[in-house]
């Protein structure tokens, strides 16, 4: 019985241990003091997929990884680097998974045409209906 409560308090406590007691980033939650540079930098932020929550962009994240990766865009474009070399960077370290608009390739090809095809069934199957109930 102990043994089975101290393993459910280890399980309820695993959350709180996932972020590191390591500071945040320089400028994970900290502008640019170049308005350009920092519209560029929230920009491509708002491109590239967080690596943790899957379903938001870094610039909404509060994952640990979203804010190192935000302060990594920042620092780079304070040193001179274009979006677009940035985020070559980012898709040749983290593959094409990491940005919200995958670059059309044999591979990614259903991505693109299977909201077409859904479309265009739902229509063909909304048409057959309707011409049953006319007739």
């Amino acid at each position: 019985m102990l043994s089975a409560l101290l393993a459910c308090l280890a399980l309820a406590a695993t959350p709180a241990l996932a972020d590191s007691l390591m500071p945040a980033a320089r400028y994970a939650h900290t502008q640019l003091a170049d308005p350009a540079q920092e519209r560029q930098a929230k920009a491509l932020m708002e491109t590239v997929r967080c690596l943790v929550c899957q379903g938001q962009s870094i610039a909404d994240s509060d994952a640990e990884m979203a804010g190192d990766m935000r302060a990594l865009i920042r620092q780079r474009i304070e040193a001179g680097e274009t979006p677009d070399q940035i985020r070559d960077w980012l898709v040749a370290r983290y593959g094409n998974w990491v940005t919200y608009d995958p670059p059309l390739e044999p591979v990614t090809w259903p991505l693109w045409a299977a909201p077409v095809l859904l479309v265009a069934l739902g229509v063909w199957l909304a048409r057959k209906r309707f011409r049953r109930r006319r007739g």
